[in-house]
């Protein structure tokens, strides 16, 4: 889905609340927000494209999302989305931050067969990658085709025995050359997203694409309506290229310098068959997940105390998570000019960076919550 029909209106700006850095500020027509329920915002962003590097779509609908929540809105040089939800000046500034970015493909050269080969962008399993259905944006549009590979029934048995990695593999969209090819509207660098659609499957299950970390994004909107009123300063960032390295938050922790940041994101539901639980203790319907540590950050204590306060005077089920591979935009924030106190919530989600996850609403709902009240105690903490 595109929205192009989304009236945007931008120009350069320097305001005070970003310490003086310039800024594109956004404005819409009020009419134009959505106030609509989180299972509905996340749908559409789960069906939004936004391959890493190239967030466009998403950032749009995060606008439209926003607004009806926050004082203003502006996106920075490195196109992050930064929505601000004003209080008062002596308490703390929190920054929330969920990335835009989803994990896929890119064009890397089109063959003079019209077969085009690709790079990843971010991390995928080769694994997955074989006969899985894929959109290609190019200028022109969108063009449907499918990750290729030698067939099975003229492989030798050690190659049936391999994984295939993914320089071994290829897009094909029905071009019969590279000429085609390019007439389709096909480029080097046209990224590619996985084509599969949001579903619920269960009483509260659904299954869709870009989990990670779309439904961060829907939490992060849901926390705002939450939020009626607070003496904090919110700083509600979707960030740009988190899965090639964290670097959309880095740029945007510079220009807000929070007090306090909170990333909010998905983490492995460890709940299937083959995982020990030394692996992971982390189940999905079970609340939202306390990141302890990871690759990236150590959680700051105070952040840690003050989550863990909140869930249990709210009667939030949570689980606590250490030791996992992979960090969150929390360890960009918490590196920050002079350091920024700064921690996770995280909704368990199975299958993650492959083309289908599948989470629980419940535990979305209740990580909004969470951080909702959080923010509420925050003065009590800093």
């Amino acid at each position: 889905m595109r929205f192009n029909h989304l009236r945007i209106i931008t120009r350069w700006h320097v305001s005070n609340i970003f310490n003086n850095l310039v800024l594109r500020v956004v404005t819409i027509n009020p009419q134009e927000g959505m106030l609509v329920s989180l299972s509905e915002n996340f749908e559409k962003l789960s069906n939004a494209c936004g391959v890493a590097g190239r967030e466009e779509e998403v950032r749009n609908l995060m606008i439209k999302l926003l607004k009806p929540y926050v004082d203003e809105i502006a996106v920075d040089k490195l196109e992050n989305v930064i929505a601000i939800k004003k209080g008062k000046k002596a308490a703390p500034k929190v920054m929330l931050a969920a990335h835009m970015d989803e994990v896929g493909l890119m064009v890397k050269t089109i063959s003079k067969e019209g077969f085009l080969q690709f790079t990843k962008m971010g991390g995928i399993d080769d694994r997955i990658l074989p006969a899985q259905k894929v959109i290609v944006y190019t200028e022109k549009g969108a063009l449907l085709g499918i990750i290729g590979s030698k067939p099975p029934h003229i492989q030798k048995e050690e190659e049936r025995k391999k994984v295939l990695a993914y320089d071994e593999l290829f897009i094909d969209v029905g071009a019969e050359s590279r000429e085609d090819a390019n007439a389709m509207g096909v480029k080097v660098g046209d990224v590619v997203g996985f084509d599969v659609k949001y579903a619920k499957i269960g009483k509260d299950t659904v299954i869709g694409k870009a989990f990670d970390d779309r439904i961060g994004c829907a939490v992060m909107v849901e926390t705002l309506k939450q939020l009626e009123k607070t003496d904090c300063t919110i700083y509600a960032v979707g960030t740009v290229q988190e899965e090639v390295g964290l670097r959309g938050a880095a740029t945007a922790a510079f220009g807000v310098d929070p007090d306090v940041g909170i990333a909010l994101d998905v983490t492995v539901a460890g709940d299937v068959p083959g995982v020990r639980e030394f692996d992971t203790t982390v189940k999905m319907g079970k609340g939202p997940t306390l990141t302890v540590s990871d690759s990236g950050l150590i959680t700051h204590p105070k952040v840690l105390r003050l989550l863990l306060d909140t869930a249990e005077e709210t009667k939030i089920a949570y689980q606590l998570e250490t030791g996992l591979m992979g960090s969150t935009d929390a360890a960009r924030i918490s590196l920050t000019k002079q350091g920024v106190p700064s921690g996770t919530i995280c909704i368990p989600a199975r299958y993650i960076h492959s083309p289908v996850g599948m989470l629980s609403l419940k535990d979305a709902k209740n990580s909004a919550k969470l951080a909702a009240a959080a923010i509420q105690k925050i003065q009590k903490y800093f």
